[in-house]
């Protein structure tokens, strides 16, 4: 069968597969398939059979005459010329009999071999000695001897065989890796002359100027050590006599010479062993350099004579065994160890395990690899080059490695990395605020005089900007002397820089002390001290300057080359080798930085200093008067101003940091604009009509149009690939027929001879008389519109080149899977998928998709007209209208579930409609697969002779389609869980190997484990033409590897795991939620092209060329096709639209764009030569596919990005996914803040390339963390000014007045500048959040069009996205945050379905309240403070955004105000409040509580298959060392700053007798501790009680743990709201002092708490049991270890527990109560449905059906929660309405006489008091 040609001779071959006679189909069963892979009397250990002979099959073959004995290996002066020698070693025809029918058929008694001409193995029948040959002539049809390649496959193949038997490789690993260099040359050799391909890939892998190998063999000084052994190398065939040379330039002409003499056989013999080694490496292949040492070790034992000299087969997988396993188990036992014979993973972070980086860094150096010791301590360079190989075993790994950079976890890598980002905000932000505070430095300043300071001290003050530049540096050199261990090879020194920075720190300090320190008044003015103030501002200038444009490490100057020493080689090769940006673009980028600053620093000098000026003037002077507290006096109130006005340099510093994303953004979305329009992708490109010049475009831009022939009109080219087109959105059910017919081009009659011609479509020639079309040809705002649409407008974009199909490069699509639903069946589509969801998911997708699935129903229709027509027959034939009901009854179930007949053919399509419309693998796998009918199209089309070369066989024709696209094409699917699938997802994948036989699937398979060892796993792949035997597939490759490969999070090791199995030069790296569109693939030719290696060779691929840089990725846009799905996916397919596109494009101009796992296309052999598409250390690379993008620019990869291509995206739908998604991405962040890659990037970057790479990465999730910290500083100043303006005369005020007016009335306050300051404050903060939406508005305004621009705007406003997004800010400040504080970073599956289902409360309260509900509830009481005290309107926008942090997660909760499932949703909240404290649940307040306090505490650990803990998880304790920031300093802060506040407050400012003073500060340390005491109170009785009746009364009560727990939670409560009652009546019914109170109490209670859980508590024990012990007074008899410290842990606990369970039960019903008033409008439900889904009310989705029962149990608790929920809803008002309606009834009077009866704790009444004697400024 085709291509394999038959032998004449042979007439009975077992090539079973490739006889005519046996069936081709995989699914048909024959005598052929009998077997399998591995027989089932093979399945022993196969440790038992380690020394077996891999290949004794063949070795017992004796060699007849018949047998070609091979040449010597050609010398350095040969040249392999002859095609008919094989170049097999000298003896290797002992080795194995060479058969030129075909080697591999003698490893296995029968090959297969697919329509491909690939084989898999199937054992049965033995093969006779006459085989037949694979026409390799065909299957690689490029690398041939009629295109004169310089050595034939069959001759590769035994180069493989060879080395393969020699080094012990498996033998399927062989197979893999000679397919894989064969794919390589015949796609290369393709464009270019077969010899031509050979070199360049040969310069690519191992000899070229770019190729990773040759680096690391210079950096490493491989050179030097070759030239020292005196045998052939790399660098030199008899290195005996050779001089070594003395600089790198002369070894890189060895270098080059010694390549260019090598023979093509050495070239591929070089190449085999680097990919053979490369195929088994597994978890070593992220190691790039480590596998270029063993690839060294094993050539120097190819090219030793004892390789020659080896009669011997290597034993079986000698090389995995011997090679690779030591080092994974390396890997592995750095994250694992054994405990109770158990693995387990040990607590160790990033900075204590050496990782991949560590140990692959470790071969970067000389010195790190003259470190690898054997066991008898002899260094393993010292052994016989020709020996080091098998060596490798015997070094003791974990003494060797070493950690060469700490990912300790800290804030202050930041300061390291991006120090340069520091100084200029910093020290820009120093001159404007410390010019504009003259009174700090103005000496005998004087209000009303205006003293201005002297002219000396003006300038000077300024300048110690120079001295900030200087000690950032400082402390960013101390930690990078931290972080880079001193002893590793290749860290820069330090210490020079440290003293060259600290000589610039005293030049700036030394000016700035002699004229503050030892210069007085009067000298301050004199002559000399102004001219030091000149010298030392203009140093400092040039100071701050040079430290912000010179990089870290480049302070001393540059450090590579240095007197020819190699010392940093690798750092510049492997760190530093950053493609150099043309001028164009350098320009672009520093006129983008240029036009950002300038705009920042105007726009913050004039709107953000300038108006710091007067609240620093007043502040700075203010002395308040008369205020006292009885115990602490004046030693707190009197700071209050200084207090205030550091909160507020600290506000408005953070606020400088914050606006500079803003003006980026700006400048950026301006710049991307522009290039749009350049480029032509904007709709309003004037010089272009879209529709009526796409005709013209397909032909010069899709097609090949130079190679097309003149024989036929354009038209005929174009009309075939428009039809397809459009026939194929007709097939997916986007057109109808109807609209079809006008879209077509129709063949016609022609006028001249009789012929047909083509005749355009009529969409076409209106479009060109400028008719209107819309609605005509297809809907407006429809899936075709938007296709066709952005089809026409990205033709228009200058392509490159379309090079004809043959001649073009082969690619990989590579998609990931793990559990990603991959064809959806009946019950998911057409069932409710959860108990609390109200509409099918087949529903929602109807109502999403109503054009869809009307031409579903009616092509279905056709469907069963043509299989079993409907009968309408019976019809009344009198009557149309008995005619009309008939059909549509008929009808129904086709408009209903899509089919009428269960038939699967009927069923299977329904599930293929939703499928495609819902994000799963199949719909990816389908988009991607169009790829395949790309080609083959643009092959039919621009070959129109092919059918005639197939003698009209239109089937030949089609077999000659399906090789061409499978020659350029192959999709692989990497299903990590394949052999543990369960039938659903069996059964759908081989659906799409059915529907898909070319596609690929990479799987992990185990063998069982016997006696405890560990099972053998192997990496495997099947496709769609290997047989089935015992309903599963044999594999086509079984490679067996070190161990279980995920090591990481999963997704980099599953890509790892499938790169060997990849096939091309390019990939494409796609995600399980993706899609691709057949009009799109019609490109990939030009995409492709953008790799710029589509030209023959011209010059000599080893020589250095610097002008040429290789394209490492080339990015392309998305369209994210979930953005119809209601206001959440809309938010979030914008969000990716706008980077994917607008920024994307910006970004690959200024040189910062990197790989962020979208539909990336991947220079294949430059990325798994420098480690793989992804990187996989756990935790740490949880964003795993950022670091591909930063490792390509550290070592020399271009990164482009297309603007003409795009690839459908999923994206989260619902607000949890959403949120998962976002904290995943945050706490990547954190991670990737601690990696190396930040380090090497942040600190050797160009200063305008830094900028790009920070504020598109890092700057981003910093700004959401200055956004926060900025809202919180605000509160604190909200209440620090409140309690001034609340207790203090305050003076007029006019900005427009005399800076040295005086203060009216006399002894007022001046406070109104600090008002109007924090007007601008909120307005900056407002305006920030408002840009955020620009990009998208931009991006629609460019794509869509003014209307649905605004349109889209008007709906996200209106569906309060706005909120949204504060949430989402904060939850991505949250995020990384959290991750910096206690690690645990992991990848997320945020899971993609539709969001339909209401979320009960609790779930949302628990999920939410530790990331935002509380911090929103602690700023809106702190805003509720501040609008009683100090109004102003510009406080309308905070209200709104503090709402949200509390608000958001129930107001996107659908169905969340449906009247009688809120009252149902309650009794499941109170539910979660109560339960988990009798026995153990998984959803309760109490595991919600303990979760909380875990991440701080830890857990036991887990051993290696246990079950995790549902509710305490299992995570190790947090570092002391980070937790003292965010958990101890943050609290304390505030805690300090509020209390500030509220002692002023109480401090009865302007009362002069200090003897009526009274307790203020004890006052609220008291309410703080009260209801602390009563939860100590009460747990004492609850421990007594249980403790003496527990044992008695838990017989006949099994509840009554669960009692004891609510009656000490119900007093808590209770006391709560005694404490706050109290609190108010001691504030003398000051409701605002009262909340002021509140906020100081909750600091406290925060703080506190916050000590206890980080200093005091133990590890938290797992299972719950010491909670049961303490309610139940069981502690004897469950196994509870160290009972005594339990015991005390767990009252600690208690005591921590109770108070904030009355705090949680508070704010949730405070939350339900603000719901209320939205809950009581009738059928608030709908209109509510219509914000979230955006469905009319005419579409809504159907109340649920419940059964009779249903209803009663459901009215039942409708009634009875409804009145306990009105009940409380009543204390709570008569908590506020109670105290003041007996305050006006009773009249007391809050005087001091009275005060002094409750030991002054109450507070007097009293009024602002005014002394007009006093002043409050200087």
């Amino acid at each position: 069968m085709y291509p394999y040609q038959r032998s004449e001779e042979s007439s009975a071959s077992s090539l079973h597969g490739a006889s005519e006679e046996t069936p081709m189909n995989p699914n048909f069963p024959s005598d052929s398939y009998f077997g399998g892979r591995h027989h089932p009397s093979s399945h022993a250990n196969p440790f038992m059979h380690e020394q077996e002979d891999a290949y004794s099959d063949i070795l017992e073959e004796v060699p007849n005459e018949g047998v070609y004995n091979s040449p010597e290996r050609p010398s350095s002066s040969e040249e392999f010329v002859s095609q008919d020698e094989s170049n097999i070693s000298a003896g290797s025809s002992y080795m194995f009999p060479y058969n030129r029918g075909h080697p591999l058929a003698k490893r296995h008694d029968s090959i297969m071999v697919d329509e491909f001409g690939h084989e898999y193995i199937v054992e049965g029948e033995s093969i006779a000695s006459t085989d037949e040959a694979i026409d390799y002539d065909a299957l690689y049809a490029s690398w041939t001897a009629d295109n004169k390649a310089p050595i034939l496959a069959i001759d590769i193949e035994n180069i493989f065989i060879e080395l393969a038997m020699k080094f012990g490789f498996q033998w399927d690993s062989m197979r893999n890796m000679f397919d894989y260099l064969m794919v390589m040359l015949d796609s290369r050799s393709s464009r270019m002359a077969p010899q031509d391909a050979l070199l360049s890939i040969h310069a690519d892998y191992i000899g070229g100027p770019h190729a990773n190998f040759k680096k690391w063999y210079f950096a490493s000084r491989m050179d030097q050590f070759d030239l020292a052994s005196g045998v052939p190398s790399f660098i030199s065939r008899d290195p005996s006599n050779q001089t070594a040379p003395s600089d790198l330039s002369g070894c890189d002409a060895l270098w080059v010479s010694r390549m260019d003499e090598l023979s093509n056989y050495e070239r591929i013999e070089q190449l085999a062993l680097y990919l053979l080694c490369w195929g088994e490496a597994n978890n070593v292949r992220f190691m790039p350099e480590c596998l270029c040492f063993i690839y060294k070790l094993a050539y120097d034992y190819l090219i030793s004579p004892q390789y020659k000299e080896q009669k011997n087969p290597a034993p079986k997988e000698y090389f995995l065994d011997h090679c690779i396993t030591p080092l994974y188990n390396l890997l592995h036992d750095q994250q694992y160890e054994i405990r109770n014979q158990k693995y387990v993973r040990k607590e160790k972070d990033h900075s204590e395990i050496i990782g991949y980086d560590d140990v692959n860094q470790m071969f970067w150096h000389a010195s790190g690899i003259k470190r690898i010791k054997l066991a008898d301590g002899s260094g393993i360079m010292k052994a016989l080059p020709s020996a080091r190989i098998h060596l490798l075993d015997q070094v003791q790994w974990n003494r060797v490695c070493y950690k060469s950079y700490r990912e300790t976890r800290t804030w202050l890598h930041f300061i390291t990395n991006f120090n340069r980002i520091w100084i200029l905000h910093l020290c820009v932000f120093w001159y404007f605020t410390v010019h504009n505070s003259p009174t700090i430095y103005t000496r005998n300043f004087h209000y009303l005089e205006n003293t201005q300071p002297a002219r000396a001290a003006e300038w000077s003050a300024p300048a110690l900007a120079g001295a900030v530049a200087s000690f950032l540096n400082f402390v960013a050199l101390i930690l990078e002397g931290y972080f880079v261990p001193r002893s590793s090879p290749g860290a820069q020194a330090v210490l020079p820089r440290l003293a060259f920075v600290s000589v610039l720190l005293a030049l700036n300090i030394i000016p700035a002390v002699f004229i503050f320190g030892f210069s007085n008044d009067q000298q301050q003015h004199y002559k000399s001290r102004e001219i030091v103030g000149y010298v030392h501002f203009f140093f400092s200038i040039a100071c701050v300057a040079y430290q912000t444009f010179v990089p870290l490490s480049a302070l001393l100057g540059p450090r590579f080359n240095f007197r020819g020493s190699r010392k940093y080689l690798a750092t510049k090769y492997f760190t530093n080798n950053i493609v150099t940006l043309p001028w164009r673009r350098l320009l672009l980028s520093i006129c983008l930085w240029i036009t950002v600053f300038v705009a920042k620093f105007v726009e913050s000098y004039y709107f953000l200093t300038l108006s710091v000026r007067d609240p620093v003037r007043y502040l700075q002077r203010m002395r308040p008067y008369d205020c006292s507290d009885y115990l602490i006096g004046s030693s707190l109130c009197r700071y209050q101003p200084k207090f205030l006005l550091a909160l507020v340099y600290l506000t408005d510093l953070v606020l400088f940091f914050l606006d500079t994303y803003l003006w980026y953004m700006l400048i950026s979305t301006i710049f991307s604009i522009g290039y749009s329009f350049q480029i032509g992708s904007a709709i309003w490109t004037p010089w272009r009509v879209i529709y009526s010049n796409l005709p013209r475009r397909i032909y010069f831009n899709l097609l090949s149009s130079k190679s097309l022939s003149t024989e036929f009109k354009p038209k005929i080219y174009v009309g075939q690939i428009w039809n397809s087109v459009m026939i194929s959105m007709y097939r997916e059910h986007l057109l109808s027929l109807e609209h079809l017919k006008g879209l077509l081009y129709q063949q016609v009659g022609s006028e001249y001879f009789g012929k047909q011609t083509f005749q355009s479509p009529k969409f076409f020639m209106e479009s060109a008389k400028g008719k209107s079309i819309k609605n005509k040809y297809f809907l407006a705002t429809s899936e075709a519109e938007r296709r066709i649409s952005f089809f026409s407008q990205s033709l228009a974009a200058n392509l490159p080149e379309a090079m004809p199909v043959p001649k073009m490069p082969s690619f990989t699509v590579l998609v990931p899977h793990y559990s990603e639903k991959i064809l959806l069946s009946l019950r998911e589509i057409i069932r409710e998928q959860d108990p609390m969801s109200r509409i099918t998911l087949l529903e929602y997708l109807k109502q999403l998709y109503p054009h869809d699935w009307n031409c579903f129903v009616q092509d279905t229709k056709l469907m069963a007209g043509e299989t079993g027509p409907l009968d309408n027959s019976k019809a009344d034939a009198k009557s149309e209208k008995p005619k009309k009901n008939h059909f549509l009854k008929e009808d129904l179930p086709f408009y209903c579930i899509g089919f009428k007949s269960t038939a699967p053919e009927y069923t299977l399509r329904t599930r293929i409609w939703a499928s495609l419309r819902s994000q799963t693998l199949y719909r990816t796998a389908s988009g991607m697969m169009n790829y395949s009918r790309a080609l083959k199209l643009l092959y039919r089309v621009e070959h129109p002779a092919l059918l005639d070369e197939c003698d009209g066989n239109f089937e030949k024709l089609e077999h000659q389609l399906e090789q061409m696209a499978y020659r350029k094409f192959r999709l692989c699917l990497s299903m990590q869980r394949y052999s543990k699938f369960n039938r659903d997802e069996y059964e759908n994948t081989e659906f799409l190997l059915r529907a898909h036989p070319e596609l690929q699937i990479s799987y992990l398979d185990e063998d069982s484990a016997e006696d405890g060892e560990e099972p053998k796993v192997y990496a495997t792949l099947i496709n769609g033409f290997c047989p089935l035997e015992n309903g599963r597939r044999l594999p086509k490759y079984r490679i067996r590897l070190s161990g279980n490969p995920i090591l990481g999070d999963g997704k980099a090791d599953n890509q790892n795991m499938a790169l060997p199995f990849v096939r091309g030069e390019y990939l494409q790296v796609i995600d399980a939620n993706q899609d691709n569109y057949i009009e799109e693939c019609l490109k990939i030719r030009s995409v492709l092209t953008e790799f710029e290696e589509m030209d023959a060779v011209t010059t000599n691929p080893y020589t250095p060329s610097e002008e040429h840089w290789p394209v490492a990725m080339v990015g392309s846009r998305e369209y994210v096709f979930s953005e119809n799905s209601g206001i959440l996916g809309d938010v979030a397919a914008g969000k990716e639209q706008t980077f994917g596109t607008l920024f994307s494009r910006s970004l690959a101009l200024i040189g910062g764009k990197l790989h962020y796992g979208h539909p990336d296309f991947l220079n294949t052999i430059f990325m798994t030569t420098r480690g793989g598409v992804s990187k996989g250390q756990k935790g740490l690379h949880v964003n795993e596919d950022i670091y591909a993008g930063m490792n390509a620019m550290q070592r020399g990869g271009r990164i482009k990005h297309c603007d003409y291509f795009q690839c459908g995206k999923g994206r989260d739908l619902g607000f949890g996914t959403i949120l998962n998604f976002t904290t995943k991405i945050g706490t990547g962040m954190g991670e990737q803040a601690l990696s190396r890659e930040y380090f090497y990037l942040g600190t050797q970057l160009p200063f305008f390339r830094m900028l790009s790479f920070y504020y598109a990465h890092a700057g981003f999730h910093l700004n959401n963390v200055f956004i926060m910290l900025s809202m919180q500083l605000l509160m604190l100043v909200f209440i620090n000014v409140g309690a001034m303006y609340h207790t203090v005369p305050i003076c007029g005020y006019q900005s427009s007045g005399a800076v040295n007016q005086g203060f009216y009335p006399a002894g007022c306050y001046m406070l109104k500048p600090v008002l109007d300051w924090i007007r601008r404050c909120i307005i900056s903060i407002f305006v920030v959040f408002f840009i955020s939406f620009l990009p998208l508005i931009v991006h629609d305004l460019l794509e869509k069009g003014v209307l649905r621009a605004v349109s889209r705007l008007c709906k996200q406003i209106f569906s309060f996205s706005p909120m949204f997004e504060v949430f989402v800010t904060q939850n991505y400040s949250q995020s990384i945050i959290t991750n910096l504080t206690f690690g645990g970073a992991r990848y997320i599956a945020t899971g993609r379905g539709l969001a339909t289902t209401r979320v009960p409360f609790s779930v949302l309260y628990s999920r939410y309240t530790g990331s935002s509900i509380y911090l929103g509830a602690r700023l809106l009481l702190m805003l509720l403070f501040g609008t009683m005290t100090v109004w102003t309107t510009h406080y309308v926008y905070f209200w709104c955004t503090m709402f949200a942090l509390v608000i958001c997660p129930f107001l996107y909760n659908p169905h969340q105000f449906s009247f009688v499932d809120f009252f149902v949703d309650y009794r499941e909240f109170l539910r979660w409040l109560s339960r988990g404290n009798s026995k153990g649940h998984a959803h309760s307040w109490i595991g919600f509580c303990r979760l909380a306090r875990t991440r701080i505490t830890g857990v036991q650990k887990k051993l290696k298959g246990a079950p995790s803990n549902k509710i305490t998880m299992d995570i190790p304790r947090a570092s002391i060392r980070n937790l003292l920031f965010t958990e101890v300093f943050v609290p304390a802060f505030f805690c300090f700053f509020s209390l500030t506040a509220y002692t002023f407050m109480n401090s009865q400012p302007g009362l002069e007798d200090t003897s009526r003073s009274v307790n203020g500060f004890i006052r609220i340390w008291i309410m703080a501790a009260l209801p602390i005491a009563i939860s100590v109170g009460m747990l004492v009785v609850s421990l007594l009680v249980s403790c003496c009746l527990g044992p008695l009364l838990n017989k006949c009560c099994k509840q009554f743990g669960g009692f004891m727990a609510a009656i000490s939670h119900g007093v808590c409560v209770v006391g709560l709201v005694f404490t706050f009652e109290a609190l108010w009546f001691l504030e003398a019914w000051s409701f605002s002092k009262t909340v002021l109170g509140c906020i100081v109490i909750i600091s406290i209670h925060r703080l506190l708490f916050k000590l206890v859980v980080v200093f005091i508590l133990p590890r938290e024990v797992s299972g719950g049991e010491t909670n049961f012990s303490w309610w139940d007074g069981k502690w004897i008899g469950r196994d509870i270890p160290m009972k005594p410290i339990q015991f005390v842990r767990e009252f600690l606990c208690k005591i921590v527990e109770l108070n904030l369970f009355a705090m949680d039960f508070m704010l949730a019903h405070c939350i339900l109560f603000c719901m209320v008033p939205v809950l009581i409008i009738p059928y608030i439900d709908i209109p509510h449905s219509v914000l979230l889904f955006w469905l009319q009310p005419s579409r809504q989705i159907r109340p649920p059906i419940y059964t009779l029962k249903q209803n009663q149990l459901r009215r039942r608790t409708f009634y009875r929660y409804s009145i306990l929920f009105t009940l409380i809803l009543c204390t709570f008002v008569a908590m506020i309405v109670v105290p003041l309606v007996l305050d006006h009834k009773l009249k007391y009077t809050f005087k001091f006489v009275n005060s002094k009866k409750f030991f002054r704790l109450m507070q007097p009444t009293m009024g602002r008091v005014i002394n007009p004697k006093k002043n409050t400024s200087d």
